[in-house]
Parts: structure tokens; C-alpha cells; sequence
């Protein structure tokens, strides 16, 4: 056996006060003679670390005073890393390298501060690992590949830098390059590298189908439903029986329409909208009865919790539910019988809710429309071919101007919008990326949106005045310290912030980012608000919506995708079925939603970090093969360790690193989001227009580097 600091620490705790001879601690271990020396040695280093003390005749004891923390272990990519600590009260402990040990990134620890204060000043605490408690990886993945002869596997995890060799031979035929699952035999020591044993290899690194079966293994995600799933879902009925109707409102005569991407499979909303007296405007959103078809506890009902949320990945969907039931009977499909909920809502001329009805229903979508379809017909001076045509234009002229005046009331009471685009990857036939684009979003998008958001507030308001337990939608305001260091941010730019703390701090955001709208420091404006602010998330306890300027909101209009959702038509159910639920029924509920929120929560982000990494992955893959030439762009972000740059042509950002940056040597004030040179006073900040060359390409790493060419640098002068 080979021994750990751990090992040594737990058996000197098993005689506190005492001290032990070096013949008396090895006794407790059965260490070959050439291990001996290596455990002496340990020892002499646990007592400079202060964790043992020195005692007259070559003894050792447990020093008394050596506080320890717990928490969990974050490895930055470049090497150092911190411990969360399990007390939230306590700052993060930085670890530099040379003490982070053999601990791997995920793993809880024990971590003692050696220092408090960093030249005289205080500062972060920074602290050397004294113990791993509990590993965070039994398995990993990551690249096959040779060395000398020697078979390795390269963690796929940049923070898990270390290779690992194998146990023995692989057992399953492995190429080098390929992608494998391995499992961890034994973890890294102070002298021995870790070792582990292939369990399955997913293939070619470069195949888009390996990639996304990857970056299901590296976040946990279910991919494939279990045969009882499946089987469950094949039962449901694939069409709307007469046995499905009693108790539906038939709205099948309403001109219910479906607007979504080009590429969607499953539609879970449609509107209509229809123009009544003294400028009033009634609109229909009815939203996919999932709920019917899955009951709760069902085979269908467990598995979709624990994925909580759809996946979209590009050209690929990890679905929330079976197929059977997404694509198809729940899917609003045009001039097809389908079951919904439905919110149906009347508003002023200001945009105002006058009144607000719920129930369940039979429609038929009368049509499929794309984002662009709509965009081209409701442009002025869109021609119309036929009298059909003719009267969908005006149903969504309408639809537009009951949009503008939501957004109009949501911006007078401080409703943020940020308006950031997205990235859009086209794909070629074989899977790789052909191009990276700014996702467009229009009218269509826009009507659509406000559409949700006023059913989703609706219901929320409707099931709150019922005082029944609810899973919200919440986004708390941002904490004041961040507030302010925005104030001083936009007060550089010579913008003024007031934040008075009366609640009406998001109208004066708002203000401010009209104020900005157009002018050459928006999107700089625009990133630093949001990185101010808060996630969004759900809870059993409602704190309002800030972005919004919402005070109770949920999530209704998308139960084909979203748990949350699914959840908030049970109990919209429940309501309309009973008015008052009963006490039980609420207890019930308020036990259960707590759990639900957290894991929604938590799934919600897993997600979006997997889709983000495959964008990134298909962005490096569209950048690899041009090292070497250069692009305009904006700078996106700034760290103390350089400066994002978003290029121009193509919607893909990259890193400056400030060690490129030889003509001076530059301070990061991190209050002005910006790099100061100290001799030539150059400036480089957020939304700075400069000309980069593309350095080099790390699909691993999932990082792309530029150099700089030249720029239009401000000056501090």
C-alpha cells in the first residue's frame, strides 16, 4: 500500500495528546521496507505544515490548534483552485498549485489556511489540502492515446489534468484518439500516478455523434428512456378519442395558430387573438394538455423529473419526454384534434389584463407558421395571395399590436430586456459546423414571447388570489453591492443611476438602458447590467420577478419540455376542478414543491451548461481551420487575465491574453470593467472595436486565443 497524509492524520487522532514514535506510527501500516522511508518523509512534511509537531526522540504528535475546513474543491484549468466551504458564511479558500496535492476537481477535502493576509494586506485566505474526505469521480471521460508504449487516458475535464494509466490492457478493442469511459482503480499519491480500467469506449473524438453522447456522460445526462418509459408512452392514444371530450370547452373553430423555428418537432402553444370594442384585444393561448396524458407517480411521470427539461443540442433534442408523446399527440399540430389548457385573456388598449379565464379544451391549430413566415407577411408592403392568406394577415397585424402595447406596459413598470443574441450553428450534411450565426429574432419572436408572458403571469396572479401552494418562477433583485458597482460603472460613462432602495429600481434600469439604446456603449451597458444580476429560478415561495418587474410569476406554456410547467397544470387542475382545495390537499403540495423547485432548478442549469459546451465545441471546430487570419470584433468581456473579443463575421468570441500585450504592462480595475497601461495609459474595455489574428484552438479546452493586430485604443489622458 502506499500511504496518504490522510492515513497518517486519522491514525495520530486515535491518540490524541500522545505522541508517537515513528517505529510506533508505521507499525499501524504494513509498508513494504521501500515504502518506509517515502512514509518518513511524509511525516517531517505534515510537521512543516504544522499539522504535526516535533517531539524530543524522533516522536510526533497531532498539534491541537491546526483548525481544519471542510468543503468542496473547484480546479481552475490553469492549476490553482479553490475550496467551497461547507459553512456559506466563509469566503472560498484559494489553494495555490504547489498545495492543491493529488485532490481532483469535485472532491471534498480538508483544507488548512496558511495564510490570511497576502504582503502585510488581508486578503483572500489561502490554504494547502490536508485530506481528501470523499472523491467526486469514480469514473471519467476521456481520450485514448499511446505514449512510448504506454496506454494513458487523457480526462476529457481540462480541470482534471492528470493522466490516467490503465490497470491492465483494455479488455474492449480501443483505438488511440477514441473516446472512452474509464473507471478510477486507484487515485493519484504523492509518488504514484492513477490507474483505472477502460469500461466502454463511445468512439472517434471527432464524430458528432460521439460528441454528443460525450457531453451526455460528462453532465449526468438521461438519455435514453427505460423500455417501461417507452412502453407507457406507446399506450397513450395517438389521437383525441370522444371519450377525451366531456368537461372540454370546444375551441376548435378559434383560429388558433402555432408559430415556432424552422426545425421545431414539438409545438406545446398556440394563439389567437381577436379585436373587440372600445380597443380592447381578447387572446387565446392554449398550451399542450400534457397533464392528461401523464399522470402523476406514473412509469412516464418519474423519469421526466429527473430530467426536469428538454436538451437542444444542434441537429440533436434530448427530450423530456418519449417522442410518442412530444412529437405527436401532445404536439399541436396543424388541423389535427389535440387536447389543451387555455388561458383567455382580455386587455385595454394599454395593454392592461382586464379579465383572465382558465379551462381545458379541444382546439385545431388552423396553421404551422415559422418565426420568418410571419416576419415576411406582417412587413410593410407584404403582398397577400389569396383571401385566406388575406385574413391571417390581419389576425396577426393584431397579434402585433397587442404585442407592442404588452411591451410597452412591461417597460413602463421596469420590465428589463436585454435583447442578446444567441448563437445559431448551421450544420452540414455530415454533422460539422458550416457556419456560427446571430440567431435572428423579430416580430414573430417578439409576439410570441409577450404572449407567454402574459399567460404565464396570468396564471400565476389566478392560482395566488386562490391561496393554493405554487411552484413560481422568481428572480430576486440583485444585491446592492453589485448595484453600486454599476452605479459607479455607468457614472464613468457619465450616466446616473439612482437606487434609492423603494422598489423602483428596476424602472430606473430600465430608463437607463433606453438611455443607452443606439449608442456605442449599449452592448457594454447591456453585458455588465446582466452579469449584476442574479439567476432566475424556481421555488416554492414567491419573491417576485425582478426582471420582469413582476410581482408573481410561473412557468404554464411549456409542459412538452419543462417540468415546472407540467407541475403548474396539476395544480391549475386541481382549482378548476374544486375552487378551494382542500387543507390536506394544499399540505400536500406545500411538502412536495420545495424538493421540485431544487431539482428544476438544478437540472435546469445542468442543461444549459451542456448546451453551451456543445456550442462551444462547434465553435472551435468552424474556428480550427483558420489559424492564422484575421477578424474585426468588439470587446466582449474583460479579466485580469486578458480580453474576450467577439468577432464580426462570424458570432464567435475568443481570449486576448494580457500577456500578449507586450507594449505595456496593464492593471485590471475590475470596478470600470477594463485594462489600464500604466506608461501609454491604453484602454481596453467592453464593447472597444479591435483587430485580432486567431492564434491557436483548444477543442478540449473548448478555447479559442487571438492576438492582437491593431485597434483604436481610447486613452486615459
Amino acid at each position: 500500500m502506499s500511504l496518504s497524509p490522510e492515513d497518517l492524520l486519522r491514525h495520530l487522532r486515535k491518540h490524541p495528546g500522545r505522541s508517537l514514535s515513528v517505529r510506533e506510527i508505521l507499525a499501524a501500516f504494513p509498508l513494504p521496507r521501500h515504502e518506509r522511508q517515502a512514509a518518513r518523509r511524509l511525516l517531517d512534511t505534515l510537521a512543516d505544515e504544522g499539522l504535526l509537531q516535533r517531539v524530543k526522540g524522533n516522536r510526533y504528535r497531532l498539534v491541537r490548534n491546526a483548525v481544519l475546513l471542510q468543503g468542496k474543491v473547484t480546479v481552475h484549468r490553469a492549476g490553482y483552485g479553490f475550496v467551497v466551504l461547507d459553512d456559506k458564511g466563509k469566503e472560498d479558500v484559494f489553494v495555490p498549485a504547489r498545495h492543491l496535492g493529488t485532490v481532483m476537481d469535485g472532491d471534498r477535502v480538508a483544507v488548512r489556511i496558511v495564510r490570511s493576509e497576502r504582503y502585510g494586506r488581508p486578503g483572500r485566505a489561502e490554504g494547502r489540502i490536508v485530506q481528501v474526505l470523499e472523491r467526486a469521480h469514480q469514473e471519467l471521460l476521456g481520450r485514448y492515446e499511446l505514449h512510448h508504449r504506454k496506454a494513458l487516458v487523457v480526462p476529457a475535464d481540462p480541470r482534471l489534468a492528470q493522466p490516467v494509466q490503465l490497470t491492465a490492457p483494455s479488455s474492449v478493442p480501443v483505438k488511440p484518439g477514441q473516446i472512452v469511459v474509464l473507471r478510477i482503480d486507484s487515485y493519484p499519491t504523492a509518488n504514484r500516478p492513477p490507474f483505472g480500467t477502460i469500461l466502454r469506449v463511445l468512439g472517434d473524438a471527432d464524430d458528432p455523434a460521439v460528441e454528443i453522447a460525450a457531453t451526455v456522460y460528462k453532465y449526468g445526462l438521461p438519455a435514453d428512456f427505460e423500455p417501461k418509459v417507452l412502453a407507457a408512452a406507446s399506450a397513450v392514444p395517438a389521437v383525441v378519442r370522444p371519450e377525451d371530450l366531456p368537461g372540454r370547452e370546444d375551441l376548435r373553430a378559434v383560429p388558433l395558430v402555432t408559430i415556432d423555428g424552422e426545425t421545431a418537432m414539438d409545438f406545446d402553444d398556440a394563439v389567437a387573438v381577436r379585436r373587440e370594442e372600445r380597443g380592447r384585444i381578447r387572446l387565446w393561448v392554449a398550451i399542450a394538455d400534457v397533464g392528461y396524458y401523464v399522470a402523476p407517480g406514473s412509469p412516464i411521470d418519474q423519469p421526466a423529473l429527473e430530467r426536469s427539461t428538454s436538451v437542444y443540442f444542434p441537429g440533436h433534442c434530448i427530450p423530456m419526454l418519449p417522442e410518442t408523446l412530444s412529437n405527436e399527440i401532445c404536439s399541436l399540430k396543424p388541423q389535427q384534434d389535440r387536447l389543451a389548457m387555455v388561458a383567455e385573456l382580455l386587455f385595454d388598449a394599454d395593454g392592461q389584463r382586464l379579465s383572465s379565464r382558465f379551462y381545458s379544451a379541444v382546439i385545431r391549430s388552423q396553421a404551422r407558421l415559422t418565426y420568418s413566415e410571419v416576419r415576411d407577411m406582417i412587413e410593410p408592403g407584404a403582398a397577400t395571395e389569396n383571401a385566406d392568406q388575406a385574413e391571417l394577415l390581419c389576425h396577426l397585424q393584431v397579434m402585433e399590436e397587442l404585442a407592442q402595447r404588452l411591451t410597452a406596459m412591461r417597460r413602463q413598470r421596469g420590465s428589463l430586456d436585454f435583447d442578446l443574441p444567441e448563437a445559431e450553428v448551421v450544420l452540414g450534411l455530415r454533422g460539422r459546423p458550416e457556419d456560427i450565426l446571430r440567431a435572428e429574432r423579430n416580430m414573430a419572436h417578439r409576439i410570441i414571447e409577450e404572449f407567454m408572458l402574459a399567460a404565464n403571469e396570468a396564471v400565476a396572479t389566478f392560482l395566488h388570489e386562490r391561496q393554493v401552494p405554487l411552484l413560481f418562477r422568481i428572480h430576486e433583485s440583485p444585491d446592492l453591492e453589485k448595484l453600486q458597482a454599476f452605479q459607479e460603472f455607468v457614472a464613468y460613462l457619465n450616466y446616473g443611476l439612482v437606487i434609492d432602495g423603494h422598489g423602483d429600481t428596476a424602472l430606473q434600469l430600465q430608463a437607463l438602458l433606453s438611455q443607452v439604446a443606439g449608442r456605442p456603449e449599449e452592448h457594454m451597458v447591456n453585458q455588465v447590467l446582466l452579469r449584476s444580476m442574479k439567476q432566475a429560478r424556481y421555488d416554492a415561495e414567491n419573491a417576485g420577478h425582478f426582471g420582469l418587474a413582476a410581482e408573481l410569476y410561473c412557468h404554464f406554456t411549456s409542459p412538452i419540455r419543462r417540468y415546472p410547467d407540467l407541475v403548474v397544470h396539476r395544480i391549475l387542475r386541481e382549482v378548476l376542478a374544486d375552487e378551494k382545495i382542500s387543507p390536506r390537499r394544499c399540505s400536500w403540495w406545500q411538502r412536495q414543491l420545495p424538493a421540485v423547485a431544487e431539482q428544476c432548478s438544478v437540472n435546469e442549469r445542468r442543461a444549459m451548461e451542456a448546451e453551451r459546451d456543445i456550442i462551444d465545441l462547434k465553435k472551435c471546430q468552424f474556428m480550427a481551420d483558420r489559424v492564422g487570419e484575421e477578424f474585426r470584433g468588439n470587446v466582449s468581456g474583460v479579466q485580469s487575465f486578458g480580453f474576450f473579443v467577439e468577432l464580426q463575421q462570424v458570432f464567435v468570441e475568443g481570449l486576448v491574453p494580457v500577456a500578449s500585450l507586450d507594449d505595456d504592462y496593464y492593471q485590471y480595475e475590475e470596478h470600470l470593467h477594463r485594462l489600464l497601461g500604466q506608461r501609454r495609459r491604453k484602454i481596453y474595455q467592453i464593447g472597444m472595436e479591435v483587430s485580432v489574428r486567431l492564434r491557436h484552438v483548444d477543442l478540449d479546452r473548448r478555447q479559442i486565443d487571438f492576438e492582437l493586430v491593431d485597434a483604436a485604443v481610447m486613452s486615459d489622458e
